[in-house]
């Protein structure tokens, strides 16, 4: 329980809008876009940095957990209060600070829109380009935390190839700055480590961003298919050809169904699984990938190719890819997000024991995934007032993701491990370089005070949280 006199320190440091104690307005903090919930004690919503470095400095006394939280899009349980304790809020920490377009940064608080940061810049012809599904909702300090990427993280990569900078408070209050505007910092690279730390060894509370020039010309194209290992194929023979495109997605005939349904973006309701390939860069380039997308995907077994043939018709075809999972819920009243990663040439042999999962379950499993950089991402249909089914699909999740370790790959491409996969840890890291990462935490966090519960397994974060008074 959180001390009286902890509640009243923080409610003078944040103001009566800046403190959320009831329990119907603590309910809206329970969960994220994960299977999971766990309702917090506290919510507090700072205003700046100062005041992050009051919540933590109160925390430290009181030996209070506590857990940050952007915009709870999150898909692996990183942002649910499993120990209670205090829920930071960021929602009002969302200004971009500054633009600086001449050298190709932006500076911008955690709680900034993802798709804000673009749209605040675009009209100047630049953009930010890790692009997460539901980046008109997530935040930059939720990306930070998880190291989101999206459908163009194949040519762009990940969120930590654009975070040159950050600002961030310790569990004590110490607040650090690392990286900045200039290239090649000399030191540690802690904007690398704890881009992707899932809120356990810092809160972030200020991100410096890298900005991109608009390409001078894009090209979208929908390659249909009959067979969904025919698009798989065809994701390996693209890559062998030495193209890259920005973006090659694809969609099972399951998914493509219900996203259709939903958004009516245009895609085949007859189809078995689509590609969505998208190519940027000088026009010439462009024009020329685009003839050779289009003699791969035909070799390949392709029915149709159909290229965009306008910037409407491209933003509908991504409208039905972004607002998939949206898609999923009009279907099923409970899913589960799966985040495996494979080699792109054993794509097919992953989406045959995905098929062979399903039917060993019971469960229907649609996919819908990064194809061009093997990130997967089936999608467990379940429903959670059926008795034992929730637990089905947790075994289901767990046997797609063993077997893409399996098949030379990871359990997490994106979403983060949270507390979700933290047990299959083992399947990637040997016990000396997990027992590393333990140790890691502790220095930073000696307390355990940061989202206990994540990322490791409770036997490697062995650090006990106390109340005062304890020995």
């Amino acid at each position: 329980m959180i001390p009286q006199e902890a509640r009243r320190r923080l409610a003078e440091l944040l103001g009566p809008q800046g403190v959320l104690e009831d329990p119907y307005e603590l309910a809206l903090y329970e969960y994220d876009g994960s299977v999971e919930k766990a309702t917090p004690e506290l919510v507090v919503l700072p205003r700046s940095t100062a005041e992050v470095v009051g919540i933590m400095r109160v925390a430290a006394e009181y030996r209070i957990p506590v857990v940050a939280r952007g915009a709870g899009t999150g898909l692996s349980g990183g942002s649910i209060p499993v120990a209670g304790g205090i829920v930071v809020a960021f929602t009002r920490m969302n200004r971009i600070l500054e633009l600086d377009l001449e050298n190709e940064r932006a500076l911008v608080e955690p709680g900034v829109a993802n798709l804000d940061v673009t749209l605040a810049v675009q009209g100047r012809g630049y953009f930010f380009a890790p692009d997460p599904s539901s980046q008109r909702a997530c935040t930059i300090g939720g990306n930070v935390a998880e190291n989101a990427s999206g459908p163009h993280t194949l040519a762009y990569g990940v969120t930590t190839n654009h975070v040159l900078g950050m600002e961030a408070v310790l569990a004590d209050g110490t607040v650090i700055h690392t990286g900045g505007k200039e290239a090649d910092l000399p030191g540690y690279d802690l904007c690398a480590l704890l881009t992707g730390s899932e809120g356990t060894l810092a809160l972030v509370t200020k991100v410096v961003l890298r900005l991109l020039r608009l390409p001078e010309h894009v090209k979208t194209v929908l390659a249909i298919y009959d067979s969904p290992e025919d698009a798989a194929h065809t994701v390996a023979e693209i890559t062998a050809r030495a193209i890259t495109p920005v973006a090659l997605e694809m969609m099972d005939g399951v998914m493509l169904r219900m996203v259709e349904e939903a958004t009516g973006a245009g895609y085949p309701k007859d189809a078995a699984a689509v590609l969505l390939i998208e190519l940027e860069g000088l026009r010439e380039a462009v024009e020329e990938q685009a003839v050779q997308v289009r003699e791969v995907c035909l070799a390949c077994r392709c029915r149709q190719v159909h290229v965009a043939r306008s910037a409407d018709e491209r933003e509908l075809l991504w409208k039905g890819r972004k607002n998939a999972f949206g898609a999923v819920g009009r279907v099923s009243p409970f899913y589960l997000v799966q985040d495996g990663v494979v080699p792109r040439t054993q794509l097919p042999a992953a989406l045959r024991y995905i098929h062979q999962v399903s039917e060993r379950y019971g469960l229907i499993i649609s996919n819908i995934f990064h194809a061009g950089d093997g990130n997967l991402h089936p999608i467990i249909l379940f429903d959670a007032r059926r008795p034992g089914e929730l637990e089905r699909a947790k075994a289901a999740a767990a046997e797609i993701l063993k077997r893409a370790v399996e098949l030379g790959g990871t359990i997490t491409g994106e979403h983060g491990v949270g507390m979700e996969k933290k047990e299959l840890m083992p399947l990637v890291f040997s016990q000396d370089t997990l027992e590393t990462f333990a140790r890691l935490k502790q220095v930073f966090d000696p307390a355990g005070l940061l989202n206990p519960g994540k990322l490791l397994a409770p036997e490697l974060a062995p650090v006990r949280i106390t109340q005062p008074g304890e020995a």
